[in-house]
């Protein structure tokens, strides 16, 4: 077993008093592991993020992590004419201190960063004018210069096309397999977590929680308890290796009955 990154016993959690955002979870996170969030909007899942970066204390129980955490936000824009590795530098911060100017050290930390992701090349580009896949490469790089050992990451799939969020995985992967580093990231696609999560925990409810191996936990029914509609879990053949994916069962409340109803029944635009 892998020594334990993040120990979560008994965390409770309330903005208000008996009014609990989370009750009792309980988790661990091994060093060098993949650990994915899945739950729907409002079940608490940035809440637990804050915990575990230390923003929040708990209302009752125990989080403990075991090395220095670096955050990784959702995709965003910057409101100034920051280049990459401005972004990347502002991960020096703990290292530089209040008031102080980065070193030359200090840019060398933040160019290996980019460099780490394949990001060299684009240190002196504007961040706004980089690909959404690129923006979240380099925030990935900021987390690596502040020399984090537990990376955690809020959605970082979000707003990203398909090629772009198959690259972030891919670095995902990367960073725990080749590097060690522990990476937790929540999620609302259960076919990224299954792909690349060595654990997880769904989040049921503020007092009902699913966690253990991927490959165990997300089952259909835990997935169609977790977010309210039906899931399939689906093996198919792909080159010379098996895949494993989910696939959401959407039916239409409406749906047609006959073949070729589907365009005569939809309601003309205005």
């Amino acid at each position: 077993m892998p020594d334990t990154a993040v120990s979560i016993a008994g965390l409770s959690f309330a903005y208000q008093p008996g009014r609990w955002i989370l009750r009792d979870c309980n988790a661990a996170v091994g060093s060098g592991q993949i650990f994915s969030i899945l739950g729907p909007n409002g079940c608490g899942k940035t809440t637990l993020l804050k915990l575990m970066l230390g923003a929040l204390t708990p209302s009752e129980g125990h989080l403990a992590t075991s090395g220095r955490t670096a955050f990784v936000p959702q995709l965003f824009q910057v409101s100034f004419d920051y280049t990459a590795l401005d972004m990347v530098l502002m991960g020096r911060a703990r290292q530089i201190g209040l008031f102080s100017q980065p070193a030359k050290h200090d840019e060398a930390a933040a160019l290996e960063a980019l460099d780490r992701l394949g990001m060299a090349d684009f240190a002196r580009r504007p961040f706004h004018e980089l690909s959404g896949g690129q923006r979240q490469l380099v925030i990935l790089s900021r987390a690596l210069a502040a020399q984090a050992e537990i990376l955690i990451l809020d959605e970082p799939t979000s707003a990203l096309d398909l090629k772009n969020q198959a690259l972030v995985l891919e670095w995902i992967t990367r960073l725990s397999c080749r590097d060690g580093l522990t990476i937790i990231f929540t999620t609302h696609h259960p076919h990224h977590a299954l792909t690349v999560s060595d654990a997880s925990l769904l989040m049921l409810g503020p007092e009902r929680y699913v966690v253990g191996p991927a490959n165990e936990v997300m089952t259909e029914d835990n997935l169609a308890a977790l977010y309210g509609v039906p899931l399939k879990r689906l093996t198919f053949e792909h080159g010379d290796h098996s895949v494993e994916t989910f696939v959401p069962v959407l039916q239409l409340r409406s749906a047609p009955s006959r073949p070729g109803e589907a365009i005569s029944q939809r309601p003309e635009r205005a």
